[in-house]
């Protein structure tokens, strides 16, 4: 036996009725995860820090999915269930530790770039990721669902369980925010 074998599902005849899943769940449940875990991933990933805590971020929403399995009808709409538990564990996760919010005192003016090499390119998605996870939980949510999840202020609001003008006034204070940022000004040569 393994170290964590005494967690594994026993073995339980179709013929039986238990209270585990049956096993014809596991072969679907195993091809949804190998089909929809890179889309998945990155959804955790915009959702944290670093990309171990949106693998582990990832897995605590896809356990408390195989948990429910066999409760959830629509299997079309497993995305929707997965992007709720990912939302919901990191929601939690945030309410048990504090976080710092900073204000600045000059709005950056934009800047057109003609054509932006590789290097200022990745150092401008890294700075507005910084910035991004400055922003507060809900703010941040809403900003990642819209804006990197490509949902619509609706949909937004569904997976959320807020109202559109909630969506709407959130993301337009955390764009307010992002403007604001000293690392996403333009360098002034």
């Amino acid at each position: 036996m393994t170290p964590h074998s005494s967690h594994q599902v026993p073995y339980a005849p179709a013929a039986h009725s238990t209270p585990y899943a049956p096993h014809k769940s596991y072969p679907s449940f195993a091809s949804y995860v190998r089909a929809r875990q890179p889309v998945l991933l990155r959804t955790a990933r915009s959702l944290t820090a670093n990309p171990c805590d949106a693998e582990d971020l990832l897995q605590t929403a896809l356990t408390k999915t195989y948990v429910a399995w066999d409760r959830i009808e629509d299997h079309r709409a497993l995305d929707g269930y997965v992007r709720r538990a990912l939302l919901n564990t990191r929601t939690s996760q945030w309410r048990k530790r504090k976080v710092d919010e900073f204000a600045c005192d000059e709005l950056p003016e934009p800047e057109t770039v003609a054509e932006a090499d590789p290097a200022e390119h990745q150092a401008l998605h890294d700075a507005m990721w910084r910035a991004i996870m400055k922003l507060p939980a809900r703010q941040r949510a809403m900003v990642v669902l819209r804006y990197y999840e490509d949902l619509s202020e609706v949909q937004t609001a569904e997976v959320l369980g807020v109202s559109v003008g909630t969506v709407k006034s959130a993301v337009s204070r955390a764009l307010g925010k992002l403007r604001e940022d000293p690392e996403l000004r333009p360098a002034k040569g």
